[in-house]
């Protein structure tokens, strides 16, 4: 019997619509593809250090409503030698 493979999820970068508070907090509101197509973010439902969820990057996992379903949505904190990029978002999409 053949053992199922798991592919490791693919990060896709997206642009994200959002806002910054006086505290720095980025409140992401849409995603944006690159072919255009634009997604309302209904509802942010949790927020945590990306580590938290089991990723290996520096950043932060945002768990958000888009069309009614939970999808992850990553800020990836940029090499701090690159001061004018705090960093860039993604999602994962399974290959």
């Amino acid at each position: 019997m053949a053992v199922p493979v798991h592919s490791k999820p693919e990060r896709v970068y997206v642009n994200v619509v959002l806002s910054v508070d006086s505290t720095g907090f980025m409140k992401p509101s849409a995603i944006k593809w690159t072919d255009g197509r634009t997604f309302d973010i209904e509802r942010i439902r949790d927020f945590r250090p990306a580590s938290a969820a089991g990723n290996d990057i520096n950043g932060d996992c945002y768990t958000v409503v888009i069309k009614g379903q939970d999808r992850y949505l990553f800020f990836e904190e940029a090499n701090p030698h690159f001061s004018g990029r705090p960093g860039r978002w993604f999602v994962e999409v399974k290959a």
